[in-house]
């Protein structure tokens, strides 16, 4: 049977002898059948397990009857807002309304409510008042207890009391929705569905949560931040499949959030079954006349090798969302997918990515991992790289090399980013090598993000020294090969710990460096990371000592400013920054300097207009002084005659 695209209207349900769908699942972006597209997998693993599914994209929120189009679902409606928050979404760090949506046909902006999982549920809910609603996708997952929300600069409550949705599925989903959708198929109301791993119930039995720990009441967390940094960091320790304990978060000491452990790792096989399911590839034929959905075209001609992340990073939300142990396919299964690329009629001989959240990942950090899970107080690379650690390149290298040698394939890059101090942890150069001699165009995208170590010890990523040693290791390996290539660092401003001075420090750096970013990106706080709640709490949760962060936004803008220095935009924030930071010598003409002053520019030219009209005035002013000295020898002459 040819694939073919899920039902996304009744028609579509009688030409498969459907009559009522078993989920319908409710979605925030345009329908993509990619494996990069968190609704495509979720669909596919429940059509393998003999589950019916039709989608909804982007419903009328205003419109009741747009979320009844596929009729009401045996099981239930499945909802997420996308593949991004639809907050981060629709807003720049700076609260300005975006002006395209790549998710939305066309890259029209607005297709989608703001907060779009709890709109698209209570739209369902006025509708079906009893149907089991359950939300998943990165808004939930991240947005699943108690959590500051930057947009309305206020700690919301979990996002599965303001949906009014039944269970909420965190993480990645494929292992639970399976669970969800046999427990369901079996008759349990979803009420009793308390028991699945990956999954946030909530219940007013406090008697009936068993072996959990409690955080404080929601009251608690609203009356002292500090209380939220204590309860966030305890959340930040239960985060791994084998370690983490049940959470269990009280509103009134009434209702329950109760957060079960994480779901289990996949393993390579299970990883490779849901990259080999039908998916049609490619965005909805419905799309065409609207120009398609640009999303697809960074993610097309892409392969997907692992996902999780063991780099900690405090601004990155995967901790949360996808985990820290490694998970990878098989190269028999990305090799196959590879292949299939190349019979694409519009593929140009490049692979535009071989990766995931870090590309050089292939494997989990260290052999205990995978019994024990990863360390709940320790970071694999942050101070310093684990003893523990297991540096080694060997298998992404053989993987790089076969995908090399496809017939049809000129080029493969690495466009996710590398993690730059686990290269260097890797005795063995021979990955760093073939990263510039094969899979580098011109420029190396690499994420040192600030390089004031003091800032750096918040972002949890090493010392700016290592970054050094790295740029060192590869402008000497391209000068080996014969390559001229450059390194495009990655820059942040306005993260906590950054006052101007580090800001200062940064410019500096990038004034030595001879590069000057044409985007920088301001820390954006999005919900459940360490640097979100350091910025709203002020304090750092791992020690709970003061941290400053920069929250007005005119000190924002100073921060950013600086990165791009020499853009003549930024003059005046530029010029305002270094005269609070006390760095004024660096206002001036000296190479070091990073503007020219310009009341002194107007005050010379100033000067420069005095002395030409002074001089106009002297030239004025001489033919008239030989007028009288001519005048008063003729009087001399004239007197000196009469007395003759």
């Amino acid at each position: 049977m040819k694939n073919k695209f899920l039902p996304i209207c009744k028609k579509d349900m009688d030409e498969r002898g459907i009559q009522q769908l078993d989920f319908v699942y409710v979605i925030g972006d345009a329908y993509v059948d990619h494996p990069s597209f968190g609704h495509a997998i979720i669909s596919r693993v429940l059509e393998a397990h003999g589950y019916t599914v039709g989608i909804i994209s982007q419903p009328d929120w205003k419109d009741d009857h747009s979320i009844s189009i596929l009729g009401e679902p045996r099981l239930g409606f499945l909802v997420a807002a996308g593949n991004m928050d639809s907050m981060v979404n629709h807003y720049t760090v700076s609260k300005k309304r975006r002006s395209t949506d790549a998710y939305t046909p066309g890259g029209v902006m607005g297709k989608r409510p703001d907060y779009a999982t709890i709109t698209y549920c209570n739209l369902i809910r006025r509708n079906y008042k009893k149907t089991p609603i359950i939300i998943g996708g990165i808004e939930a997952s991240l947005r699943r207890l108690a959590h500051y929300d930057y947009w309305s600069d206020s700690l919301k409550r979990s996002i599965l009391l303001d949906s009014g949705a039944d269970l909420l599925l965190y993480g990645m989903g494929e292992r639970s929705i399976v669970e969800v959708a046999d427990a369901l198929n079996s008759g349990l109301l979803v009420r009793d569905i308390t028991f699945i791993d990956g999954t946030v119930y909530k219940t007013r039995k406090k008697e009936d949560i068993y072996d959990a720990i409690f955080l404080p009441d929601y009251s608690e967390l609203k009356a002292d931040k500090k209380n939220y940094a204590k309860s966030f960091y305890v959340q930040y320790q239960n985060t791994d499949p084998f370690s983490g304990k049940r959470l269990a978060e009280s509103y009134d000491y009434k209702t329950f959030v109760v957060q079960n452990p994480p779901s289990k790792p996949l393993t390579i096989e299970e990883m490779d079954d849901v990259y080999a399911l039908p998916y049609m590839r490619t965005y909805h034929p419905s799309y065409e006349k609207a120009g398609g959905v640009p999303a697809i075209s960074e993610v097309k001609f892409s392969l997907v090798s692992n996902r999780g992340c063991f780099g900690g990073c405090s601004f990155c939300a995967l901790t949360f969302h996808q985990g820290r142990i490694i998970q990878v396919r098989s190269h028999e299964s990305i090799i196959e997918e590879a292949k299939m690329l190349t019979k694409e009629p519009d593929f140009k001989g490049y692979i535009h990515d071989v990766g995931g959240p870090t590309a050089n990942f292939r494997a989990p950090a260290c052999k205990k991992q995978l019994k024990h899970g990863a360390c709940p107080n320790k970071q694999c690379l942050f101070p310093k790289p684990c003893d523990n650690l297991i540096a080694d390149h060997r298998d992404y290298r053989a993987l790089l090399k076969q995908l090399r040698a496809l017939p049809g394939v000129k080029k493969v890059f690495i466009r996710s980013g590398i993690r730059f101090d686990y290269l260097l942890a890797d005795k063995d150069q021979s990955f760093l090598k073939e990263l510039c001699e094969y899979h580098v165009s011109g420029q190396l995208k690499v994420a040192p993000e600030h390089i004031s170590d003091a800032v750096l010890k918040y972002m949890g990523k090493p010392e700016n020294s290592v970054y050094r040693r790295f740029v060192q290791s590869y402008q000497k390996m391209n000068e080996k090969i014969g390559r001229k290539q450059f390194l495009v660092p990655y820059l942040m401003s306005s993260h906590p710990g950054s006052t101007l001075k580090e800001a200062v420090e940064l410019a500096e750096f990038l004034r030595d460096f001879g590069y000057m970013p044409e985007q920088v990106q301001d820390f954006y706080p999005t919900p459940s990371t360490l640097s979100t709640c350091m910025y709203y709490t002020g304090v750092d949760p791992r020690t709970m000592e003061p941290v400053y962060t920069a929250v007005n936004p005119h000190e924002k803008a100073m921060q950013r400013a600086l990165i791009q220095y020499r853009n003549p935009k930024n003059y005046e924030l530029v010029s305002e920054a270094l005269h609070k930071a006390g760095r004024t010598d660096l206002i001036g003409f000296d190479k070091k300097c990073l503007i020219r002053p310009r009341n002194i520019q107007s005050s010379s030219s100033t000067q420069k207009g005095a002395s030409a009209k002074k001089q106009q005035k002297s030239q004025k002013q001489k033919p008239q002084q030989k007028k009288t000295i001519r005048n008063v020898h003729k009087k001399k002459n004239g007197k000196q005659a009469r007395e003759a």
